[in-house]
């Protein structure tokens, strides 16, 4: 089993890469934004808390988070391994997932940062407003979640690097090429063998 987050900031490709890595490697991915849209959308109890929470553009708890993941690795026992994508976003949630991995018997083995700056980002995610109208792409909410990630969530990279699982993909260039180095190291990983 290969468990591994795609780390970026916000319109940083990480759902077009996702969608390539599942189907090249078979991961299951759990995305944190899917989950709690899912639970927003069929109005779960979950979702009613995670609904108010994001309606302000705050970040959701890491009990409410480590719920629902835990929730979506139950249901797939048989699982050849896990995309993690949106989370970890701060130190103690990647402590928390570790002990959760470790309590399920597994590890999260290594990380994936596609790396892309704040200017592309805004860019990329302009674009994206216009054409998909995904409410999380509001201006005021979008400035939020930028700012939440470069100035707080990726402090959580070197937490990763210290333990020897932190790679760093350029995440600007052509989708295919981004997904070929990604992949290579996923494939190097696979026959040098996993850290624990």
């Amino acid at each position: 089993m290969i468990n591994l987050v795609l780390f970026g900031p916000p319109g940083a490709g990480k759902g077009t890469q996702s969608e390539k890595l599942i189907a090249k490697y078979g991961f299951v991915h759990i995305s944190t934004g899917d989950l709690f849209r899912w639970h927003t959308k069929n109005d779960t109890a979950l979702g009613k808390k995670v609904k108010e929470i994001m309606n302000s553009g705050a970040l959701v708890p890491d009990e409410i988070t480590i719920a629902m993941l835990k929730e979506e690795l139950d249901k797939n026992p048989q699982a050849k391994g896990f995309l993690f994508d949106g989370f970890p976003r701060t130190v103690p949630q990647a402590e928390a997932l570790d002990q959760f991995m470790k309590d399920n018997g597994s590890a999260i083995h290594f990380v994936i940062a596609l790396d892309v700056p704040e200017a592309e980002v805004r860019a990329r995610i302009a674009k994206r407003r216009t054409m998909e109208n995904r409410a999380d792409d509001e201006e005021e909410k979008l400035n939020k979640r930028i700012t939440e990630y470069f100035t707080k969530t990726i402090h959580v990279l070197p937490y990763y690097q210290n333990q020897n699982r932190l790679h760093t993909v350029q995440g600007i260039g052509r989708i295919e090429e981004i997904f070929e180095n990604i992949g290579k190291i996923i494939d190097r990983n696979s026959t040098t063998g996993y850290p624990k």
